[in-house]
């Protein structure tokens, strides 16, 4: 699989931004029957770019390639780190300090 330019396809963010994933332009539908029967030129598909599986008129998946899926994993560990620091910069901020935080957590049995 080749990964393609950051031009090449939507980030990672704006597609997460929708909760209405039929907002996203040019992702390719298949209905999971289509996904069955044609799914080599389904793979194929998922290599280039996101395709979306629908089930009774509702996304029920969606297909990326290994790449994009490493790039999505990556985006959120690196949030959801700069989320834990900030949390940890406010609690130091208000005086909770590591020993503090051992107190706080010690078992009193």
């Amino acid at each position: 699989m080749a990964c393609a330019s950051a031009g090449d396809r939507p980030d990672w963010a704006d597609l997460t931004k929708s909760n209405d994933s039929r907002n996203v332009v040019g992702m390719q539908t298949y209905t999971a029957n289509e996904a069955k029967t044609r799914f080599g030129e389904f793979l194929d598909r998922a290599q280039r770019e996101p395709v979306r599986v629908m089930r009774h008129e509702r996304v029920v998946g969606v297909m990326v390639s290994a790449q994009d899926y490493e790039a999505m994993r990556l985006f959120y560990a690196n949030r959801l780190q700069h989320s834990l620091d900030e949390a940890a910069a406010v609690a130091l901020r208000a005086g909770l300090t590591p020993d503090a935080l051992d107190a706080l957590l010690a078992d009193e049995s």
